[in-house]
């Protein structure tokens, strides 16, 4: 096989071993963000702000730090400003500077020697607060005289004349949207809001920072990206990006929610000024008061369409609020909207604004649901007026090869006529319904990203090879990568082993999101695979005097091209790899790129529930995940990726939101009035998993994470609507919100 030809027969790839993981896991072996320790280290607590917005008259730590135990104190001023406006932000978020902007804002840190004097140093601190009014909602904080959060922050495309909250805009689409609407015989416009929801992970953020006295750093955390995580902590720190060393630990669900930094900094600066390691860990209360949920949203939309089901026009606008920080996340939901359809004229126009909330983070698709949601359940309405089938309505507008897309692309091979076929095919979509129950369906899309990636494949002298990445292991891709190094090498699955490497040890890697690791350090671990294989094809070459242009890799072996090559036995990798050091040295591979070609995923989802009139309760009875794989490494973890975003998405639709009172602060900060699905609320997740191949990955891979939580908030809307004949406009959908509906509240 010629180096860079793609495959589509594979011997290792698509099957499923056993992760690599899964002993240390379950075993209680594995290192997370709160197991790390180090001799001498002191235990770190944050003082947090019980107002959403104050302006900070001033900070006494005097009697804290006369604690005995107490080792240093750290706020805002200890933190000296940056010129990135980006990490600026971030730095805020970990520590108030002039003014808080939430409830449960940083204001001040301690590092001491017991949880216990910690604790009691944090209650010694004393802050005067000058209360400022407040705004919560994204509709209220784009009002001109809503109270303003942040100054100057708008963008220079934002319209004069609006709230200083307004600090971004976007439009995308494409053909004459009122045109489109003259031809329809029905017009549809809607209205719907979408509350913040948090990722759920269960393990807390989590970090242990050891500072030296030579300025010299380690940081241990639990977090998906931590390359970034150092280029954020050596900018706030003041520190050569050299001098800080991060590891990532294993990590306990991220799901977007760990893609930044909330307390590695305070760590790190409490480290600097006590000479000790110093470890943070948020309390649950923390986590949801002050790491990153998702935008809260406000939607209109409104679409057209002829009487046998033909889309004329789309017309969108989204109200995003990302928190008390400029957000840029509308720019994904604007685009995401209509983009499962081919149609004529469309049109979306997002709006950003500031409110008292902490910093949005991704949750999976960031900014994707919430678009989609509006357009799924437009279209199921519209559907209904006319009498058409869902999916066939769906299949008469979808997307396909050569579709100009809502926001500008023209696409390439797609799944969107694949996935709903496929859920046209299945049982469920023809299975027969009880009382009181009712189906929906809704469409889904995702991106997908590539971005920058850094690998080294080492063969080793005993014929087995270690694969080296940057990308913290969330979703199985340390199995995913490992199958892709033995299915280009040819040898056993079981002979690579794949470790995630700390910052010092390979060049920059971004982020594990997006959907990107699989797709983009499967293609570099692909290309560095194909570097060692060039390698060894060189050194069989020598040792046969040969040309290395004569040489062929078959099945884990050199191989002579032809009988013109000469006539010898075939050299195994291991035999290769035995006389490595007599013929050249070890040999490695390496690939370092920034990925592009990513290619987008389509998703479709049908969902069964069942309503009690009296009470509103929702249960939901079955639920089916169709999904563009592209080609599935590891198909038990692609399922699991599939079902995984299909139950958060569920709970997002029936019972998750972050619930703030008129005095702006959080009410349900905790995972008992903040509720997510637990297994006896949920049927098992049925999974068909397609396999359009990508042409932007050799393997034809694309992301699967982010596409499967895009359909559930509209696919469960349209089966609580059709249930209980009112349509929903808002999620989730509380019990207390449907009763409303059935009772014409």
């Amino acid at each position: 096989m010629a180096l860079d030809d793609k495959k589509s027969r594979f011997k290792y790839v698509g099957t499923t071993p056993n992760r690599p993981d899964g002993v240390d896991k379950v075993t209680g072996k594995a290192q997370y963000g709160a197991d790390i320790t180090a001799p001498g280290m002191l235990t770190g607590a944050i003082l947090r702000s019980p107002h959403p917005h104050a302006r900070i008259v001033s900070i006494d730590t005097s009697a804290a730090e006369a604690i005995p135990g107490v080792r240093a104190v750290v706020t805002g001023k200890d933190f000296a400003p940056v010129e990135d406006q980006g990490f600026a932000d971030i730095g805020e978020t970990c520590m108030a500077r002039d003014k808080v902007l939430y409830d449960g804002h940083p204001v001040a840190a301690v590092a001491a020697t017991t949880p216990a004097i910690a604790k009691a140093a944090i209650r010694a601190i004393k802050v005067e607060y000058a209360p400022l009014p407040h705004v919560t909602d994204v509709d209220e904080a784009m009002r001109p005289d809503a109270p303003v959060v942040l100054e100057g922050r708008a963008l220079e495309h934002v319209p004069a004349g609006m709230s200083q909250n307004v600090t971004n805009t976007c439009e995308f689409g494409h053909g004459d949207v009122e045109a489109g609407f003259a031809k329809a015989d029905l017009v549809l416009e809607r209205s719907f809001k979408v509350a913040a929801a948090h990722q759920g992970y269960i393990e807390p953020h989590a970090c242990m920072a050891s500072v030296t006295s030579d300025g010299r750093a380690d940081l241990y955390c639990c977090t998906q990206g931590h390359f970034f995580v150092r280029a954020v902590c050596s900018a706030l720190m003041g520190m050569e990006a050299s001098q800080l060393r991060v590891t990532a630990s294993e990590i306990g669900g991220g799901f977007g929610g760990k893609t930044t930094v909330f307390i590695e900094p305070v760590a790190l600066m409490l480290s600097k000024k006590s000479g000790r390691p110093v470890k943070l860990v948020m309390t649950r209360d923390e986590v949801f008061k002050a790491s990153g949920p998702t935008v809260h949203a406000s939607i209109d939309c409104k679409i057209g369409m002829t009487k046998d089901g033909r889309i004329t026009a789309g017309d969108m606008t989204l109200r995003y609020s990302g928190g008390a920080w400029p957000s840029g996340t509308i720019e994904m939901g604007a685009q995401a909207g209509f983009a499962a359809y081919d149609m004529p004229a469309v049109r979306t126009i997002g709006w950003t604004a500031l409110t008292n909330r902490p910093k949005e983070i991704s949750y999976r698709a960031p900014g994707a649901p919430q678009a989609v949601y509006a357009v799924e359940a437009v279209i199921d309405e519209m559907c209904q007026q006319l009498g058409l089938d869902p999916l066939k309505t769906r299949l008469k507008n979808a997307a396909a090869k050569g579709t100009l897309s809502s926001y500008g692309v023209t696409f390439d091979e797609i799944g969107m006529v694949a996935t709903l076929e496929a859920a046209q095919a299945h049982p469920h979509w023809s299975a027969p319904l009880g009382p009181n129950q009712g189906r929906g369906v809704a469409a889904g899309f995702w991106f997908n990203f590539g971005g920058n990636t850094c690998v080294t494949l080492n063969i080793n002298t005993d014929g087995t090879a270690s694969v080296t990445e940057g990308n913290p292991d969330i979703g199985g891709s340390r199995a995913s990568i490992s199958l892709m190094a033995a299915e280009e090498l040819g040898i056993r699955y079981e002979n690579v082993r794949t470790i995630v490497a700390d910052t010092a040890s390979l060049g920059y890697n971004d982020n594990t999101d997006g959907s990107r690791v699989t797709f983009a350090v499967g293609l570099a671990t692909i290309k560095a695979a194909r570097a060692a294989i060039k390698v060894m094809c060189e050194r069989a070459a020598a040792l046969w005097g040969i040309d290395a242009e004569a040489v062929d890799w078959i099945d884990g072996a050199a191989h002579p091209s032809g009988p013109n090559a000469g006539k010898f036995p075939p050299m195994t990798l291991a035999e290769i790899a035995a006389q490595s050091f007599q013929t050249g040295g070890p040999i490695a591979g390496h690939h370092e790129v920034n990925v592009d070609g990513a290619g987008v995923s389509f998703g479709v989802h049908i969902c069964d529930v069942e309503v009690d009139p009296e009470t509103g309760h929702t249960l939901v009875k079955r639920y089916t995940v169709v999904q563009d794989a592209g080609k599935a490494v590891h198909p038990t973890y692609v399922e699991g990726q599939m079902q995984g975003g299909a139950v958060q998405g569920i709970g997002w639709a029936l019972n998750e939101e972050y619930i703030y009172g008129k005095d702006g602060r959080l009410q349900n900060a905790g995972f008992l009035d903040y509720r997510i699905p637990v297994a006896s609320d949920l049927p098992k997740i049925d999974t068909v998993i397609l396999e359009i191949p990508n042409p932007g990955h050799p393997y034809g891979v694309r992301g699967v994470g982010e596409t499967p939580i895009v359909p559930p908030l509209a696919a469960v809307t349209n089966a609580v609507s059709r249930t209980i004949g009112k349509r929903m406009y808002q999620v989730p959908m509380s019990p207390p919100r449907i009763l409303s509906a059935i009772k014409g509240a």
